[in-house]
């Protein structure tokens, strides 16, 4: 008689009786837990044994221990508490279940749906793909934005960073690309945002249309440092699981400062020493190891777009400028234009998309430069006109331009539920410009 052995079992039992190590919780100090006896490198979850298991992520690693920040509330833990490894970093689910789904920042379901479990898991740290496989950029991307579409276009795997100081709209922005972007799927990341716009986002921005194509990542700014700054790398990783697969994803983030700031308290209560406005070493070492994930690989895309909270409205903040020099390009909210009504408000002639040579035809970016060029001229004479000091016919392109303001304003307004297609963009560019 013949007896099948299932090796699944036997693996499953062999690991099961091998002897647990446990570590114990030696201080708990602000932000860090220190733990001793457990082996762990940096990067990887540890579990602290307590009523309500809490578990930690490894940040540093030294004599005395593992410095490891709790990724939930540390209230009543205490020192001596058993700590047990996970066996690897964090791991987050994978799959085109998740459109349409809500996660933490951890990738844990927060929406009441069904269970994740039976998903694939993958580690949530990557690689980026390297430089000479990446395919160029070559096919723009319409995102519904009229003033972006046309004058400051954006390619498939190109990545914008959107700038501007608090309340000037740069999540209204993002709420119309999401439902305007000719993507079939998207990646939301909300990091650091208030709990009481999450859901508004969710049901008036995005629509359950938005939501059925779309996968967004929490992390409220009550959320322990560490699930703030996990949320970033969770949803890219989900993003690039959908690039692996050949599809073009949109990944949005908002914001990228506030992910600057949840490493800047994970490295200050690692030990870092502050350096540029408090900013560690270790915020300037991770913003391109995070943004480099996005783009084109041989396979798929990824078109990311990332908000930046600007301090004071100076965009050579630290984040900002460093930011802007990673990036493929960059959009200025201006708050003039928001506080006089005009939205979106986007100053464009501060606005820069690198790749516009090789995704527009010489033509599209003929009528894009005469319409700056116009944009430019009226700038320059506003002030002049408002105290009556332009003479008529000193200008040939200002006289054009100012008789033309009115069209060029209507052009550049746009409702926030009235996305405009690629195509009828860019030939009302074309008419405004001829």
């Amino acid at each position: 008689m013949t007896t099948l052995i299932d090796p699944t079992l036997v693996s499953r039992a062999l690991t099961e009786a091998q002897p647990r190590v446990l570590g114990t919780v030696v201080e708990l100090l602000g932000l860090h837990v220190l733990v001793r006896g457990v082996d762990a490198a940096v990067g990887d979850v540890v579990e602290v044994l307590a009523p309500t298991p809490v578990f930690a992520e490894v940040a540093a690693s030294g004599p005395d221990g593992l410095v490891c920040l709790p990724t939930g509330a540390t209230t009543g833990l205490r020192t001596g508490m058993h700590v047990r490894g996970t066996g690897g970093p964090l791991a987050v689910p994978v799959g085109r279940e998740l459109l349409g789904r809500v996660l933490d920042g951890l990738g844990r379901p927060m929406d009441g749906g069904p269970s994740l479990d039976a998903l694939p898991r993958v580690s949530v740290e990557n690689t980026a793909p390297p430089a000479l496989s990446r395919a160029r950029i070559d096919r723009q991307l319409g995102l519904g934005v009229r003033a972006l579409d046309s004058l400051v276009p954006c390619g498939r795997g190109q990545r914008v960073a959107i700038m501007a100081g608090s309340g000037v709209g740069k999540s209204t922005l993002l709420s119309m690309i999401a439902r305007g972007t000719e993507a079939s799927l998207s990646v939301i990341a909300l990091v650091g945002e208030r709990g009481r716009e999450v859901r508004e986002f969710i049901e008036n921005d995005l629509g359950p249309e938005g939501l059925a194509r779309s996968v967004v990542v929490v992390a409220t700014s009550d959320a322990p440092p560490v699930e703030r700054l996990r949320a970033a790398f969770v949803a890219t990783r989900i993003a690039e699981h959908f690039r692996d697969e050949g599809e073009d994803v949109v990944l949005m983030m908002d914001s990228l400062t506030r992910v600057a700031m949840a490493q800047r308290e994970v490295g200050l209560s690692a030990g870092e020493p502050p350096a540029t406005r408090g900013y560690p070493p270790s915020v300037f070492a991770l913003l391109p190891r995070l943004l480099e994930r996005a783009g084109n690989s041989d396979v798929g895309s990824i078109t990311g777009l990332y908000t930046v909270l600007v301090e004071g409205d100076d965009m050579q903040d630290p984040i900002g400028d460093t930011v802007r020099s990673i990036l493929d390009g960059h959009v200025v909210l201006s708050r003039r234009l928001a506080t006089s009504g005009h939205y979106p408000s986007i100053d464009v002639l501060e606005s820069v998309s690198r790749v516009t040579s090789a995704v527009t035809t010489p033509e599209q970016r003929a009528a894009a430069t005469q319409l700056r060029r116009l944009l430019a001229a009226h700038r320059d004479v506003k002030e002049l006109v408002e105290i009556g000091a332009y003479a008529a016919g000193s200008d040939p392109t200002a006289d054009r331009a100012l008789a033309l303001m009115p069209q060029i304003d209507g052009f550049l307004r746009q409702d926030v539920d009235a996305p405009s297609a690629l195509d009828e963009t860019w030939q009302t560019l074309q008419e405004l410009a001829s």
